[in-house]
């Protein structure tokens, strides 16, 4: 079955799989057990920390494991509870793992200003610039939009936010494996990664928090992660996601190479098939491989049920549930008026695609929309 949903999951990596049932059989010790089977658990976590911050370019020290990416955003988030400046500027696009978070703590004295995007979904750094207010404790800006790929201006707006000496996060789940990425190069203080977007397990992420950078924890108990996330590690996913990052850093310029292979000949194909679609995001700075393509005419939930049918796996940025359709909120920050937001699909590709598979999308495409 065609799958092109890789921005909502990838499946495990044949290496990681490999890595993780070989750990799972054999090294079973509690890390935090000071006998033979806990220092070897221990030292497998480490040897994966390690890893990790090598192919972000960070101190070893840097990285906390999570059990996914959104509990590392929480994790920095709710930290703000404990802070004087209790401000949060935001963007208006983020995923509910940021803007749910932020509404959910508001009784806790936190507030947030979500800025509006340009029609390619961009945050303009002179936006962030004007609402920085006195109380600002945390600006929190998505790098990669996971609907439509957009790339954000980040060495902007991290500058900006060091020029006030505000602290700066980033939910940067959408890029790894799709565009380089050193926390050398973006100087965040706060980054954010889950696993199972780059062929990694799920239920298992990380945090990369910048030395000297505060945090405080959300999950109390036995210490683990140096305080900051209690609880008994998950050592065969650590071990996986550690396998996941090193593969996704190794092989970054063929992956890119192959998506926009993929990518160049799905658009090629599907504009001449059907001319009067529109592609939405940022034409030039996107990740390669995440396209949102609107066929006016067709809503979307009609489109994924015959795709389905055919066995081609897609997504949409529409919220379905209880008979009724919601248009993304996503599209509709762009200002994408509601007729074509409901027509849109969400098409993201992956290292097994290929492009028989690609034809054959735009094929079964153009014959379900000409019916």
């Amino acid at each position: 079955m065609p799958y092109f949903d890789h921005s909502a999951t990838t499946p495990i990596h044949p290496q990681v799989l490999e890595t993780m049932n070989s750990i799972s059989e054999i090294h079973f010790g509690n890390p935090s057990s000071i006998h033979a089977s806990g220092r070897k658990s221990r030292s497998i976590i480490e040897s994966a920390r390690r890893t990790i911050a090598e192919a972000i370019q960070a101190s070893h020290n840097e990285i906390i494991f999570t059990g996914s990416g959104t509990e590392a955003n929480n994790i920095v988030l709710w930290s703000l509870a404990h802070l004087e400046k209790k401000h949060v500027i935001t963007s208006a696009i983020e995923h509910p793992a940021i803007l749910k978070v932020l509404e959910t703590i508001a009784p806790l004295g936190v507030t947030f200003t979500a800025l509006s995007v340009d029609e390619f979904g961009q945050v303009n750094p002179e936006d962030l610039k004007n609402s920085i207010q006195s109380d600002t404790g945390l600006i929190s800006i998505m790098m990669v939009n996971n609907e439509v790929g957009t790339i954000n201006p980040m060495n902007a707006l991290i500058k900006i936010a060091q020029s006030k000496g505000i602290p700066f996060h980033s939910d940067t789940v959408q890029a790894l494996g799709k565009t380089p990425l050193s926390v050398q190069d973006l100087n965040a203080d706060y980054l954010s990664f889950s696993g199972h977007k780059f062929y990694g397990p799920k239920g298992v992420g990380f945090l990369y928090k910048k030395n000297g950078a505060l945090l405080n924890p959300l999950i109390i108990g036995g210490g683990q992660e140096s305080h900051f996330r209690a609880g008994t590690e998950n050592v065969p996913g650590i071990a996986g996601l550690s396998e996941a990052v090193r593969l996704a850093v190794e092989n970054i310029s063929k992956r890119i190479s192959h998506l926009e292979n993929l990518e160049f000949l799905f658009k090629e194909k599907i504009s001449i098939a059907c001319p009067n679609i529109i592609f939405n995001g940022h034409p030039e700075h996107h990740v390669p491989g995440v396209i949102s393509v609107s066929f006016p005419g067709h809503r979307s939930d009609i489109l994924l049920a015959k795709l389905d049918r055919e066995g081609i796996e897609v997504s949409s940025g529409s919220a379905c549930g209880s008979g009724s359709v919601k248009p993304s909120l996503i599209l509709q920050a762009m200002g994408i008026l509601e007729e074509q937001n409901l027509s849109t699909l969400r098409i993201s590709f992956g290292r097994s695609n290929s492009f028989d598979e690609v034809t054959s999308l735009v094929s079964t495409l153009s014959n379900i929309t000409h019916v």
